[in-house]
């Protein structure tokens, strides 16, 4: 039986609909039946029911956007940061291992050589490198959190998509938003992402950091142009003329928008569509009530 916290979210209801596919038996634990924040709580949970692994998909991202979270700090820092610690305590104490949906938003740009960042790359996006979001600030304090910890794989998810028209779907913010800004990114196809995560656990490869993306980096032009192809939309997106006026007409924060390397998971056998042929995909078989 497998623990899940966050079933609710975006992605733990993909992670819900993965194991009912599998056949997995699992419980969705929801704070108002069981308060899975406090960490006696969770520890006589897990020590009873006796899961033989647990999904952590809870964490805070702010609606619609990140901009939320400059608002509501606490929650946050506690959803992001502080939360996590209390699982991995939970989690050893019960001696129960688990997985933790991070972000890869904690990098901002590539490196040097143009190249994706590594699991082995410090994060440059966070409160202690750079003039960061509130929200990579907090993911980044997660995984320092977890560093070192046992028995535990930590899942850098980045903006998720996948063909099913959603507020949270990378593909319906460029749908929907007015104006667009061109940025160069690695993203993940959201079945394929919680899939690959789960295999970490059905495979029992190694515990530690895995950048879970699509192959390769696509920028915000090249989505638009196979949106266009795909006939999903044929309006005229609108781009910004620069991130300059990007940040002073429609954001609070910065965003973080950087290319990730997933080679280290790939080695394990565990691979992702090229993210190319990822978004066409979802773009074929695209599912909304009407064209944009």
């Amino acid at each position: 039986m497998i623990y899940l916290l966050g079933g609710s979210g975006y992605v733990g209801q993909a992670y819900q609909a993965l194991l009912q596919r599998k056949g997995i038996p699992f419980r969705n634990l929801r704070r108002a039946e069981l308060d899975y924040t406090q960490r006696a709580t969770l520890v006589e949970a897990l020590r009873r029911d006796r899961p033989e692994f647990l999904i952590n998909a809870a964490g805070y991202t702010g609606k619609p956007n990140v901009d939320a979270c400059e608002l509501h700090k606490a929650e946050c820092l506690f959803g992001n940061a502080v939360l996590p610690g209390t699982i991995a305590e939970a989690c050893a104490e019960a001696g129960v291992p688990w997985g933790h949906v991070s972000s890869g938003c904690i990098y901002s740009g590539a490196r040097p050589d143009g190249s994706g960042f590594t699991e082995e790359d410090t994060p440059n996006f966070t409160f202690r490198t750079n003039h960061c979001s509130f929200y990579s600030g907090t993911k980044a304090l997660g995984e320092e959190v977890l560093a070192g910890k046992p028995q535990v794989y930590v899942w850098r998810l980045r903006i998720p998509f996948n063909n099913i028209d959603n507020p949270r779907n990378y593909l319906t913010k460029l749908l929907r938003y007015p104006k667009l800004l061109e940025a160069t990114n690695s993203i993940s196809q959201l079945e394929e992402f919680v899939a690959a995560t789960f295999a970490c656990w059905e495979k029992r490869i190694p515990f530690g950091t895995y950048n879970v993306t699509n192959p390769g980096a696509i920028t915000t032009h090249e989505v638009v142009e196979l949106i266009r192809q795909s006939g999903v939309s044929r309006k005229d997106f609108v781009f910004f003329k620069s991130e300059d006026e990007f940040m002073h007409v429609a954001a609070k924060t910065p965003r973080s928008n950087c290319v990730m390397d997933s080679t280290k998971l790939a080695r394990t056998g565990i691979s992702l569509t090229p993210v190319r042929e990822a978004v066409s995909a979802a773009l074929r078989n695209w599912k909304a009530d009407a064209v944009v």
